[in-house]
């Protein structure tokens, strides 16, 4: 089967990542690690600090980014009254289903839709932030599955405008794809004590079967730190490739830098046939408006090709698909198919 509806990672790991796996000791298994009785997380949250500046008693390590997502939102909606989150309108449905189990609620603010991209109307998240006062504000950077994201900028402007016991979380699964420099992290991270921002390894590095995720956190929050540390530390044979990961940016760099071929053709292909819309996007992932009445064909044509893409069902995204880019033989495949129903 040909996974193209979950963003998963249709390329090889990197060879750091193979070997890693290849020399890794079983014995060190039977062994918690020790790195704990020093105060830290793990050997992967100490190079993690290193390389993005922040102190290791800011970084966040979980079960993968959707972890520390359930963790924060889990945390935060429990204590005290104040139990709604704002999230975006278009975005993951999993953000109000993990609000749901804490007892929480959600309240959406809106994305626009602007030529061949969508858009947050950063004055009109302040505006809402500052009315509504939630307890948590959820951003997406990028978004799924719209593709657009923020700029530090922009985050700085949120963070600056916006009540200081607001939690701002945001959910960067996908930001290496457009951003190499992370120099920005720290200093908002430093003066932001409301700010957590979650990573992970599934994405950009292509490990969603690792189930590792990393963030970095405010100053201040020991009681939510003790809640969401594990105590006798973390999966030794996923930190070690976690390690080997992290140190492989050339290797995903060159995969994520060929994503671009299947952005083009999507866009030469299919952007001027009636009915289609191809959305920028800075993900993994493509975003395209599509004539529905050809939905049941391509369902079927795909399916007998052991393919499977996204079928949009959010209100308002009905009529789109998304599609996880790949290697350029699948994506051919997928516009071929694609094509062949719309004509």
């Amino acid at each position: 089967m040909n996974y193209l509806d979950r963003n998963e990672f249709n390329f090889k790991p990197s060879e750091k990542v193979l070997n890693a796996i290849r020399n890794f000791n079983p014995e060190e298994l039977c062994f918690y690690t020790r790195i704990y009785d020093e105060g830290k997380k793990s050997i992967f949250s100490v190079k993690l600090s290193a390389i993005y500046n922040v102190p290791e008693s800011q970084i966040l390590l979980g079960y993968g980014g959707e972890d520390i997502l359930k963790n924060a939102v889990h945390y935060f909606l429990m204590k005290g009254d104040n139990k709604t989150i704002m999230i975006p309108e278009f975005s993951w449905w999993y953000y109000n289903r993990i609000a749901g189990e804490c007892g929480g609620t959600f309240t959406m603010y809106p994305l626009y839709e602007k030529e061949d991209t969508f858009a947050y109307d950063v004055d009109e998240v302040i505006k809402l932030t500052n009315q509504n006062h939630p307890r948590m504000l959820l951003l997406a950077s990028p978004n799924n599955p719209t593709g657009n994201s923020l700029t530090p900028d922009e985050i700085s402007r949120i963070m600056e405008n916006i009540p200081s016991d607001t939690i701002v979380l945001i959910d960067e699964a996908y930001a290496s794809f457009i951003c190499t420099d992370t120099a920005y992290i720290a200093p908002l991270v430093a003066k932001y004590s409301n700010l957590i921002i979650s990573r992970t390894l599934s994405k950009f590095f292509g490990l969603p079967g690792l189930r590792m995720g990393f963030g970095f956190i405010g100053k201040g929050h020991d009681s939510f730190l003790s809640y969401a540390n594990k105590y006798l530390g973390y999966n030794r044979f996923s930190e070690a490739v976690a390690m080997a990961a992290i140190d492989s940016e050339d290797h995903y760099r060159k995969v994520a830098d060929e994503m671009q071929w299947d952005r083009d053709l999507f866009q030469k292909e299919l952007g001027g046939l009636p009915g289609f819309k191809i959305y920028k996007s800075v993900a993994n992932f493509i975003l395209i408006k599509y004539p529905v009445r050809i939905q049941e064909a391509l369902k079927k044509a795909l399916a007998e090709q052991d393919y499977k893409i996204k079928f949009m069902t959010d209100k308002g995204l009905e009529d789109c698909l998304r599609i996880t880019l790949g290697r350029k033989e699948q994506i051919q495949l997928v516009v071929d198919t694609i094509k062949r129903c719309a004509l």
